[in-house]
């Protein structure tokens, strides 16, 4: 006489959801970064992936539970079920987690008074508070001065965008040492939203100052990357200017009579 061992139903649909989820949520990410559909698209698409994947989750671990009790057959499919639906709703929680660390503000500058302008739009008005929240957000995310002329530092800063990946939009590089240029482009997070990226160079009487913006494209929370994008930046800028004036060649000084250098010659002390 055979005994029928039954494959758990619970363990079948979250190995069926789990399977339906993980496409579900990975493919729509390279469709976005190609620009194929919207941001609000995705959203959505993400938002019922996620739905997919936690309805896995429950089922796989109610499968867990029934197939202790009944020795059921379906340890894998509830096994495969709860790995594709961690798979999927571990980063969507870690999206969640930057979206209410950081602030919500989505356009982030260096300078809050006189922003560098954007070529997609004007930006929102930002408050007292909001530039409080940001400097505590990002403490590095600051304008920064240096003893070079505004062109040598306008290349630097673009080399530095383009070694990034950044796509130039508009470009004004500055003619004189006293003159301003400005380089916008895009740059494309992981996840494919696209913010614009605005870098100034202002030359000075004693070198340049560069000032940076980056604001998020679309509406919706930019999860800090505006910020740590402009404080990552500044700080490689940083390091390259550094670099830079180390190696530069030094001319040596005149030497002075304390140091060694033989006093001038005088007509009464010409040798005879």
């Amino acid at each position: 006489m055979r005994i029928l061992i039954r494959t758990s139903k619970w363990a079948i649909w979250a190995r069926r959801l789990g399977s339906f989820a993980l496409p579900l949520a990975i493919i729509p990410v390279f469709l976005h970064r190609e620009r194929l559909i919207s941001s609000a698209d995705f959203h959505i698409i993400e938002l019922v992936a996620g739905g997919f994947a936690l309805l896995a989750l429950v089922l796989a671990l109610g499968a867990f539970a029934r197939l202790w009790v009944t020795g059921d057959q379906g340890w894998a499919r509830a096994t495969l079920g709860l790995a594709f639906s961690l798979i999927c709703l571990i980063p969507m929680a870690f999206v969640g987690w930057l979206a209410l660390t950081f602030p919500t503000v989505t356009d982030v500058s260096t300078d809050f008074v006189d922003r560098p302008p954007l070529v997609s739009s004007t930006g929102r008005v930002l408050t007292a508070a909001d530039h409080a929240a940001l400097e505590a957000a990002f403490p590095n995310a600051r304008s920064r001065s240096y003893p070079i002329a505004a062109q040598q530092l306008f290349d630097i800063v673009e080399q530095l965008a383009l070694a990034n990946g950044w796509e130039p939009r508009a470009r004004r590089a500055p003619t004189t040492p006293l003159d301003t240029g400005a380089l916008n482009a895009i740059a494309t997070t992981l996840l494919g939203w696209r913010d614009e990226v605005v870098l100034r160079v202002r030359g000075t009487a004693i070198g340049a100052d560069v000032d940076m913006r980056s604001a998020a494209t679309h509406a919706w929370s930019d999860l800090g990357e505006n910020g740590r994008r402009i404080e990552q930046f500044l700080i490689a800028l940083d390091g390259r200017i550094t670099l830079m004036l180390r190696d530069a060649p030094q001319t040596p000084a005149a030497p002075t009579e304390s140091e060694g250098a033989a006093p001038p010659v005088t007509d009464d002390e010409t040798p005879g």
